[in-house]
């Protein structure tokens, strides 16, 4: 039940929205948001308690989750007729108030916005090996103006000299994380687990342990008990996600910028996983920025390629994700949320 309606959508459709928000990406799966319906929107804020300190210091990776998310909203409201009005940081005294939604009119979705809606539920970060089949020439440029469409760039790394290069930076970044007690702890904390828990990566959903020097590490492995790679492909598309600048405001519409790249893919019946490594260690990153992308940081490392099914991740329950009413607002809104079943709650993916 809800008390006063928000965007003008009924308890069924804020739930769906809010769901299809929850279902976005973040390193380890820490789902790091949260949000507050308020009389006229939607609140997007960060879950600091859910920031990785040793991984992600700088909450610079929480915010392009959070990015993600809001994505993922803007495409749900599009699909019940609203035209969301997006309002990024808008109180400096709040700083981890990341975005409110209000309604600004009524906005059918196109087609092309209604086949990433639908690939919301199905899109995965795969861990796993991909064949060697190339990426079509059409779907490199579909991910290409997806980012463009975003205000960021997708820069697919083709050059054999910049590929070659690439692979040492990852090679490098994987070693000097793995080297650092503290980093491992926080991976073994999030990943590689068994026992039934709504976030993280369970050790079902993760990829196979690297093969001694290889080239592109993937990370959120399965742990010990899983038998190194041996059929990895020797040559996955490398792309590297880039916007103007660093700082809250541009990690954010990475993030935003991310989650359309994926759900392009996704559409393509494309497999994707993330090269985090490469973003983490700040050495490594600028030494990155200086390869691909010139003047603009990057954000964001995704190998791209062709894959098999592989299972979802856990999410956490709407409830949970909810802040309660500011008070001394009159006619705050209120979702009563099942803590049943519920479409936030089920496998989908990190």
């Amino acid at each position: 039940m809800i008390e006063t309606g928000s965007l003008g959508l009924t308890e069924g459709q804020l739930q769906d929205a809010l769901g299809a928000a929850a279902r976005a990406p973040s390193l380890h799966n820490t789902q790091p948001w949260c949000f507050r319906l308020t009389p006229d929107g939607i609140e997007l804020h960060a879950d600091r308690d859910r920031q990785l300190p040793v991984a992600d210091p700088t909450g610079r990776e929480l915010r392009i989750a959070c990015g993600a998310a809001l994505y993922n909203l803007r495409l749900a409201l599009i699909g019940h007729g609203v035209r969301p009005l997006v309002t990024l940081l808008p109180d400096p005294a709040r700083p981890d108030l990341l975005a409110t939604v209000r309604r600004g009119g009524s906005r059918p979705p196109t087609p092309e916005q209604r086949r990433l809606l639908e690939a919301v539920p199905r899109r995965r970060t795969n861990r796993r090996p991909f064949t060697d089949a190339m990426v079509p020439t059409p779907a490199r440029h579909a991910l290409r103006r997806a980012a463009l469409d975003e205000g960021a760039w997708l820069d697919l790394v083709t050059d054999p000299g910049q590929r070659f290069e690439l692979g040492v930076l990852a090679r490098r970044a994987h070693e000097l994380q793995m080297a650092d007690p503290e980093f491992v702890a926080e991976l073994e904390r999030w990943t590689g687990h068994g026992e039934e828990r709504p976030d993280g990566v369970p050790a079902a959903a993760g990829g196979p342990l690297p093969r001694p020097n290889a080239t592109w590490v993937l990370r959120d492995f399965s742990g010990g008990t899983a038998r190194p790679d041996d059929g990895a492909e020797a040559e996955p598309l490398i792309a590297v996600l880039s916007v103007h600048a660093d700082g809250p405001r541009e990690e954010i519409r990475a993030g935003q910028a991310m989650e359309r790249v994926l759900l392009t893919a996704t559409t393509h019946g494309l497999a994707v996983s993330l090269l985090s490594q490469l973003v983490e260690c700040v050495d490594v990153r600028e030494s990155m920025r200086r390869l691909i992308s010139g003047t603009r940081p990057p954000q964001v490392v995704l190998r791209i390629g062709q894959g098999w099914p592989v299972p979802g991740t856990p999410r956490r329950p709407l409830s949970d994700l909810l802040l309660p009413p500011e008070t001394g607002l009159p006619g705050s809104t209120t979702l009563h949320v099942d803590d049943g079943p519920d479409p936030a709650s089920t496998n989908h993916h990190t």
